[in-house]
């Protein structure tokens, strides 16, 4: 048992270092929690972790390779992810500005919602879930990060890369999570002291805009 926690420290601390790093995944998760509340946060971060686990299967199974080997798969995979981000940048944007004064949150509520755009969980799940499956750079990260942490000598290399994709991602869902709970519950003092109205139209122009910042940060990455 020490022996086996000896060997696998260095990937835990790893994959724990590389989910509280900044970048899109968080900054989606982040986004959907400021706008529309807790619920809409966590089933956004299962959606990433979801999406994510699907890289990790195509990983174990050698489909990753082809994106890694493939300027045209990875193209493909690319684009169609850059326009799914604008896509749904747009339809935040178009979102915000129909707004009307009747959107303004009733104070009295318990539940975090700052926005009353009509998603529902499993749209966040799904959205979260896209956005992690159609970025190519997420199945190259796992190609490159999990061999390093498997060993030949015990055998089974798919089932350690599963075991080992899993265990990041498990990191990744309590990190996300603790984040989304943090961020809900800033905007309960936010709400306490500003219009929320105003606050959830602009947060969600806010979301829309880094939607499309994603977007392009996707279309000038390189394979």
């Amino acid at each position: 048992m020490i022996d086996l926690l000896v060997q696998y420290t260095p990937f835990l601390i790893a994959a724990f270092l590389l989910n509280i790093s900044p970048g899109p995944d968080m900054a989606y998760i982040v986004g959907q929690t400021a706008v529309h509340g807790r619920k809409i946060g966590l089933f956004s971060t299962f959606g990433v972790v979801s999406g994510a686990f699907v890289h990790v299967i195509a990983a174990a199974l050698g489909l990753s390779a082809i994106l890694a080997t493939s300027a045209l798969a990875f193209a493909i995979v690319k684009w169609v992810g850059v326009a799914y981000l604008v896509w749904l940048g747009i339809g935040a944007l178009r979102s915000s500005f129909g707004r009307r004064s009747n959107d303004v949150a009733d104070d009295s509520a318990s539940e975090i919602k700052i926005s009353k755009s009509p998603i529902t969980a499993l749209q966040a799940w799904r959205q979260g879930v896209m956005i992690d499956v159609l970025n190519p750079k997420v199945a190259i990260f796992f190609m490159a990060f999990l061999p390093q942490f498997v060993d030949p000598a015990q055998g089974h290399g798919a089932v350690q890369f599963l075991v080992l994709g899993s265990l990041v991602n498990l990191i990744g869902l309590i990190v996300e999570s603790t984040i989304v709970l943090m961020v809900a519950a800033a905007a309960v003092r936010i709400k306490g002291h500003h219009a929320v109205g105003a606050i959830g139209t602009w947060l969600q122009r806010a979301l829309g805009a880094m939607f499309i910042a994603l977007g392009a940060r996707l279309a000038l990455s390189q394979q």
